[in-house]
């Protein structure tokens, strides 16, 4: 019981120092460089959920960027359309892109590595052509798009709009963040690992693939479209040219610059996605596409697992010393 007490208080005082961070930017940032920490919070939901369909059970999608626009929609759908307060909207697109998720799946059972890539591919290049194609018009807004009305904090509350939104963005994804880890602890993530890494294996010893696949997909599409919804609600705008395959793109680099198979890997890559091209841009103005490439080359060769893993083998390698 003795070792037990200085063990919680130091977990509680992690927690604690965390939620710090987490708080302060609202409250010591305005403007602009809040709106981009509550996009780095979004891209972090997006990759999340990439991640446990790529990252864990090892099947390459080129095409969450179609499940995030679809998670967009529904949000601003509903709250223009239909009126709903704006984190009602959560919910259901998270359900509706699992279900979409879901329903992708299946061609997963017969597709792998660079086939089911290129099937994913064609997804994130079919959704913006639907989205404004003339039938869609009616609810999509076609190419204009919907303007949507930004969130305001709950009555008592002295907080701007921007920062209630960050706020509300970091909560969401805290939660996500948690509910992600919470199955990964269990005994979903050995049957994904194993899937990934010897599928033949994993099903002779009794795992039913095609149940872990399509629950992986459906997840995963589901938590990237809850990202679409509050990337909707932070830029109280959605028009099909915002969710081009440059979107799908960038979450895969983010996922592979943070770390394929890490939760930490997420938001490091979000970081790097919503920051480096910004960077790129002020190192030169003329050819920010050769900066950021030479970054991103930079480092996936200097860190091939990603940043996270990166971290993690230098921690390893420090304690290590220490017990020498």
């Amino acid at each position: 019981m003795s070792g037990r007490r200085p063990t919680r208080l130091l977990s509680a005082a992690v927690v604690l120092a965390g939620a710090a961070v987490l708080l302060a930017p609202a409250f010591l940032l305005s403007g602009f460089h809040l709106f981009q920490l509550t996009m780095m919070a979004v891209y972090a939901v997006a990759i999340l959920g990439l991640s446990l369909v790529t990252g864990y059970t090892g099947q390459v999608s080129l095409g969450h960027g179609a499940f995030y626009a679809v998670g967009a929609y529904a949000s601003a759908i509903l709250m223009t359309d239909f009126a709903w307060p704006y984190w009602t909207t959560l919910p259901v697109a998270g359900a509706m892109c699992a279900a979409f998720g879901f329903a992708v799946g299946f061609p997963a059972l017969r597709l792998t590595g660079h086939y089911l890539a290129l099937v994913t591919f064609a997804l994130a290049v079919a959704v913006p052509q639907i989205l404004r194609a003339h039938f869609a018009e009616g609810w999509s807004g076609g190419v204009q798009g919907l303007v949507i009305v930004g969130p305001e904090a709950p009555a008592g509350l002295p907080l701007s709009p921007d920062q209630w939104t960050y706020l509300f963005t970091v909560a969401v994804a805290a939660v996500l963040f948690a509910l992600a880890r919470n199955l990964l602890a269990g005994r979903m993530r050995y049957a994904m690992v194993a899937i990934r890494d010897q599928p033949l294996a994993a099903e002779a010893a009794g795992i039913d693939l095609a149940r872990v696949k399509t629950r992986a997909f459906a997840l995963s599409a589901g938590c990237t479209g809850i990202a679409g919804a509050l990337g909707a609600i932070a830029v109280q705008f959605v028009a099909p040219d915002s969710f081009s395959v440059q979107l799908s793109i960038a979450l895969f680099v983010g996922l592979v610059v943070g770390g394929a198979a890490s939760l930490p890997g997420a938001v490091l890559g979000a970081a790097f996605v919503q920051f480096v091209p910004n960077l790129s841009e002020l190192v030169n103005k003329n050819a920010p596409g050769v900066v950021y490439g030479v970054l991103l080359v930079a480092t996936l060769f200097l860190m091939p697992h990603g940043v996270a893993g990166a971290l993690r083998g230098a921690v390893t390698s420090r304690r290590g010393r220490s017990n020498r």
